[in-house]
C-alpha cells in the first residue's frame, strides 16, 4: 500500500505557505501588500467558507518574483522555522514506512518549490504539488496548471496513479482537512489526522481511523518559536 500524506496541519503544525510568507516579509523579499486577502481567505477555510480560486488569486500578487529568490526562501524557511514545527509521530510513521519498504508520497496544495526542502528531509522521492508558473526565471502570477486544492488533488492523485498502474484502493491517504474529502472517501484506507470539525464530523460517521499528532521538537532544539 502507498501512504500519500497532506502536509499543511498534517505532517506540520501550521501552513507552509504561512511559513514561507513569514519568512519571505522579514528578508523584505514579499511585501505586506503582496499578500493580498490571504487572512480574510484563512479565517473562510477555517469557517468551511472558502473560495476554493483563492491560492490563483494570491499567486496573482507575486508576478515578478525571482525563482531562485523563491528557493533561497524557501531553503532559509525550511532551516529557520518549518523543521522545528514537523510532527514528530508524523516524521516518524513515514521513517517506519520507508524502513519496511512502503513508499510515501506527499500531496499538497503547497507550491513544489516550497516543499522541497520537506520533502529532501524527509527521504520523500515524489512529491504532487501545486506549481508556479515561471517565465524567463520569473513568476508569472499564475499557476502552472491549477491549484491541487479539494477535488483538483483528489484529479492530480489519480493522473498520477494512472501512470503507475495503480488503483485508489491501494492507497492510505493522512488529511487534516475537510476539504480532502473528496480523495478520502475514495482511497482504501483514509486516515483523519488532527481533523478539523468537518472532517471529525465525517470520519466519525464512516468509522475512519483518527490520529492526533501533536509532539514538536523540544523548545530547547526549536530557534522561532512560530
Amino acid at each position: 500500500m502507498i501512504h500519500i500524506f497532506d502536509v499543511d496541519y498534517t505532517l506540520i503544525r501550521k501552513s507552509t505557505a504561512y511559513y514561507f510568507l513569514l519568512e519571505a516579509v522579514v528578508q523584505k523579499r514579499i511585501s505586506l501588500k503582496q499578500l493580498g486577502n490571504l487572512p480574510l481567505d484563512w479565517l473562510r477555510y477555517k469557517f468551511g467558507a472558502i473560495h476554493f480560486d483563492f491560492i490563483e488569486k494570491a499567486v496573482s500578487h507575486m508576478a515578478g518574483i525571482d525563482e531562485s529568490a523563491i528557493d533561497e526562501v524557501a531553503e532559509n524557511c525550511f532551516e529557520h522555522r518549518l523543521r522545528y514545527n514537523i510532527y514528530q509521530e508524523a516524521e516518524r510513521l513515514i521513517r517506519q514506512i520507508q524502513d519496511e519498504g512502503g513508499e510515501a508520497v506527499l500531496a499538497t496544495s503547497s507550491f513544489y518549490n516550497l516543499i522541497r526542502p520537506l520533502e529532501r528531509f524527509l527521504g520523500v522521492k515524489e512529491s504532487i504539488a501545486s506549481r508556479l508558473e515561471f517565465e524567463n526565471g520569473k513568476t508569472t502570477g499564475r499557476i502552472d496548471g491549477k491549484a491541487l486544492f479539494g477535488a483538483n488533488k483528489k484529479e492530480a492523485v489519480e493522473e498520477w496513479l494512472k501512470k503507475r498502474s495503480i488503483t485508489l484502493q491501494d492507497l492510505c491517504f493522512y488529511s487534516d482537512s475537510y476539504t480532502d474529502i473528496p480523495l478520502l472517501s475514495a482511497v482504501g484506507r483514509p486516515v483523519a489526522v488532527n481533523p478539523d470539525r468537518f472532517l471529525r464530523r465525517k470520519a466519525c460517521q464512516d468509522n475512519w481511523c483518527i490520529l492526533q499528532f501533536r509532539e514538536l521538537p523540544s523548545r530547547s532544539d526549536r530557534s522561532r518559536l512560530f
